[in-house]
C-alpha cells in the first residue's frame, strides 16, 4: 500500500489507526499469484505476469482495486468467470475496521483467498488466535505457503466455509471474504454472545452487496446495520444459474405500457448502490442491462419484464404470474419517497424465523416477501 493510499484511507476513516501497522508489516504483493487480472470497469480485464511485467505487477499490487487471481474455480478451460480475487485494500481496510478486534480475540475468517487477509489478522491477533478456510484446495494450499513465507502459520482449513470451523469455536469474531444471500445459522452459533460477525451480504436483484456488521445475542440472534456497498463473488453455493432468456421470453412482447422513469435512475450505471437498495425490496428477482434494454427475470417462476429505453420515455413489457417492472418501480419510489436513504441506514436481523431487513431500526422493517 502506497503512503498517499494509506493516508486517504486514514483520513476518510475507512482504516482504523489500529490497522496502520499491520497493512505496513503484510504487503499485499507477498500474496498474489505471478498473474493478476487487475479490475477495470467497463472493459475485459488484461492479465499482467509478474515474470515479464515486473513493474507493472508490482504497481497493481499497490493500487486501490480488486485483482483476479482465479477463474473456473481454476479449472483449466472455461467461460472465464472470476472465481477468486485479492479485495481492494480499501474494502478490506474498512471490513477490518468494522470487525474491531482487540488482542486476546479469536477470529475466524471464511474465504482464504489468497491469505492476505489471514496475514493481517495474524499480524495483529497471533497465529494461533486466526483460522480461515477455504472450500478451494489448491488456493488453500497456496496460501498456507505465502503465509508461512511471510512469517505467519494461521490454522488453514479446507472445507465449506459456511458451515464455519466448530473444532476452533466459539470465537470473538467471524469475517467473511465471500458474498452471501443469507448468513449461515453455523456462523451464528460458532460465535460468542456479544461477538461480531462481519461479511458481504446481497440479494438475488444484482450483483451489489452491502458489508453486514452483526452483533450475535445471548439467545441465539445476530442483527446490525449495513455499513457500506461492496461487490464481492458469491460463496461457491450462494451463486446462481443465471437465467437463459429464451426459456423466458416465449410470447414477446407481453403487456406494453411505458414509465417515466429512466433505466440511468433505476439501473445506477454509475454504482451508487441502488441495485442493493431495490433487491431489499423486489424479492426472487435478478436483472441485468444490455445495450439500453433492461431485463428483469423472476427466480421462482416465469414472469419477464424489459424496460427499453426510447427518449424521453421506457417502454416496458411484461409477463408471466408478477409485474417485475411494476415492483421495481415500486421499489425505487418507495425509496424516492423517503428521501434516498443511503445503505447505512439500513440493517439485517437474523433469527430462527429468517432475516428480516430494516430501516433506521429492527422496529421499523421493510416489507417485501420472505428472505430465505
Amino acid at each position: 500500500m502506497t503512503p498517499e493510499l494509506e493516508q486517504l484511507l486514514l483520513e476518510s476513516g475507512r482504516m482504523a489507526p489500529a490497522w496502520r501497522g499491520a497493512f505496513r508489516a503484510v504487503p499485499r504483493g507477498a500474496f498474489l499469484p505471478d498473474v493478476i487480472w487487475p479490475f477495470s470497469a467497463g472493459e475485459a480485464s488484461t492479465p499482467v505476469d509478474r515474470r515479464t511485467e515486473y513493474e507493472a505487477w508490482a504497481q497493481w499490487a499497490e493500487e486501490n482495486v480488486p485483482l483476479t487471481v482465479q477463474h473456473d474455480d481454476g479449472a483449466p478451460t472455461g467461460p472465464g468467470v472470476y472465481t477468486s480475487s485479492s479485495s481492494m485494500p480499501s474494502i478490506v481496510a474498512a471490513m477490518l475496521r468494522d470487525l474491531d478486534v482487540e488482542p486476546g480475540m479469536r477470529a475466524l475468517e471464511i474465504g482464504t483467498g489468497t491469505g492476505w487477509n489471514a496475514g493481517l489478522l495474524s499480524c495483529r491477533l497471533g497465529d494461533r488466535a486466526v483460522t480461515t478456510v477455504e472450500v478451494d484446495e489448491v488456493l488453500a494450499d497456496q496460501a498456507r505457503a505465502r503465509l508461512a513465507a511471510a512469517g505467519f502459520a494461521p490454522t488453514v482449513v479446507v472445507g465449506d466455509g459456511l458451515a464455519g470451523h466448530a473444532p476452533g469455536a466459539p470465537y470473538d469474531r467471524v469475517i467473511a471474504t465471500a458474498g452471501v444471500r443469507s448468513i449461515p445459522p453455523a456462523w451464528i452459533a460458532q460465535t460468542r454472545p456479544g461477538g461480531v460477525i462481519v461479511a458481504p451480504w446481497g440479494t438475488d436483484y444484482s450483483r451489489q452487496d452491502a458489508i453486514a456488521r452483526l452483533v450475535v445475542g445471548d439467545d441465539g440472534t445476530a442483527g446490525g446495520r449495513l455499513t457500506g456497498p461492496a461487490e464481492f463473488m458469491k460463496a461457491r453455493s450462494h451463486r446462481r444459474k443465471w437465467p437463459v432468456h429464451e426459456e423466458y421470453v416465449t410470447d414477446w412482447p407481453g403487456a406494453v405500457t411505458g414509465s417515466d422513469l429512466t433505466l440511468d435512475e433505476v439501473f445506477d450505471p454509475a454504482y451508487g448502490g441502488t441495485g442493493l437498495l431495490l433487491g431489499l425490496l423486489v424479492d426472487a428477482c435478478t436483472h441485468t442491462v444490455h445495450e439500453g434494454t433492461a431485463w428483469l427475470y423472476g427466480i421462482t417462476d416465469r414472469s419477464w419484464a424489459a424496460a427499453v429505453a426510447e427518449s424521453p420515455e421506457v417502454r416496458v413489457h411484461q409477463s408471466g404470474p408478477r409485474r417485475l417492472w411494476d415492483e421495481v418501480e415500486t421499489a425505487y419510489r418507495w425509496w424516492l419517497d423517503r428521501g434516498r436513504p443511503e445503505v447505512d441506514r439500513f440493517g439485517l436481523t437474523v433469527d430462527a424465523d429468517g432475516q428480516r431487513v430494516w430501516l433506521d431500526s429492527p422496529d421499523t422493517p421493510i416489507t417485501r416477501v420472505a428472505l430465505k
